[in-house]
C-alpha cells in the first residue's frame, strides 16, 4: 500500500490528476484500451473538473477509455444524485470517449436486472480469472464504507458476484454496486479521502483492527494489483506517520 498525502483538496485533486494521466498513457504504450471504474463524492468532482481542462484534457487520449461506475444510486442518470450524471457533467460531456465505450448502470431496469445487466457488460470485458480494470478509482464515506458497501450489510462479504443491487433502509433508496472480489482484482484502486470528518474512519481503516462490518473498506485489498491512498493533511491527522 503507498500512502500520499497532501495539504488540501486541491492539492490532492492536481496530485490525483496527475496520477491518472501518467497512467493512462503509461498503460496504453502496451495495450490499446484503458478501462476505469469512476466514483462519485464532491472529492472526485473536483477531479472530473480538473481533468476536463489543460493539461489533462489534451494529454489523456479519450477515445481509449472505457468508462464503468464503481457503484450507482438507482435514480435516473438526469437525478442529482446520479453519479454517472455528475461525471458526465463534470467531465465527460467535456472530452470524446465513445459512447459505447460509457457503460452507466442502466436505473431504468428494475434494482435487479440493473446488477445482472452490469455483471454481463463486465464478464465481456473481463474474463473470470487474472486482472480486471486498469484503474478503480474510490472514495470513503464518515462511516468507513466505500463504493455501496456500508456497514452492516451483507455486500460486504460477497466472495462470488461481480455487482449487487440491495435495498439500504437508512437511506431508504435501492444501491446498485461493484464488489469486492471484482475490484480486488483491479491493476490499480485508487482511494481519494479528504476532510476533517474522515480522521477516524481512515486512522481505523488503515490502523486498527481488521473489521470490514464496521470498516468495509477494509475489504478492498488488491489481490496483485496496487493500492494508493491518496489524502489530504485533514484526513490523515489521526494516522501515526
Amino acid at each position: 500500500m503507498d500512502l500520499i498525502i497532501k495539504k488540501n483538496p486541491t492539492d490532492l485533486a492536481k496530485a490525483a490528476a496527475d496520477l491518472i494521466a501518467k497512467r493512462i498513457t503509461d498503460v496504453l504504450k502496451t495495450q490499446d484500451r484503458f478501462t476505469i471504474a469512476l466514483s462519485g463524492g464532491s472529492t472526485p468532482k473536483a477531479l472530473h473538473e480538473l481533468l476536463a481542462k489543460a493539461p489533462y484534457v489534451e494529454q489523456i487520449p479519450w477515445a481509449q477509455l472505457h468508462v464503468f461506475w464503481g457503484d450507482e444510486r438507482y435514480v435516473p442518470i438526469d437525478d442529482e444524485q446520479s453519479n454517472a450524471g455528475m461525471a458526465y457533467d463534470t467531465l465527460l460531456g467535456h472530452v470524446y470517449t465513445p459512447e459505447e465505450q460509457i457503460h452507466v448502470w442502466k436505473t431504468e431496469l428494475e434494482p435487479a436486472e440493473a446488477a445482472a445487466d452490469y455483471d454481463r457488460v463486465l464478464h465481456e470485458y473481463f474474463g473470470d480469472t487474472g486482472p480486471t480494470f486498469d484503474l478503480v478509482l474510490l472514495g470513503m464515506g464518515d462511516d468507513g464504507h466505500t463504493l455501496s458497501l456500508f456497514p452492516g450489510t451483507e455486500v460486504v462479504h460477497e466472495q462470488t458476484a461481480w455487482t449487487a443491487a440491495y435495498f439500504l433502509t437508512k437511506q431508504d433508496m435501492y444501491r446498485l454496486t461493484l464488489t469486492a472480489p471484482i475490484v480486488n482484482r483491479a491493476k490499480c484502486v485508487l482511494f481519494l479521502v479528504a476532510g476533517p470528518k474522515k480522521a477516524a474512519p481512515l486512522k481505523e481503516v488503515l490502523e486498527g483492527d481488521y473489521n470490514p462490518d464496521v470498516y468495509p473498506s477494509q475489504q478492498i485489498k488488491p489481490t496483485d494489483g496496487e493500492l494508493i491512498w491518496l489524502v489530504d493533511e485533514k484526513a490523515a491527522a489521526d494516522l501515526s506517520r
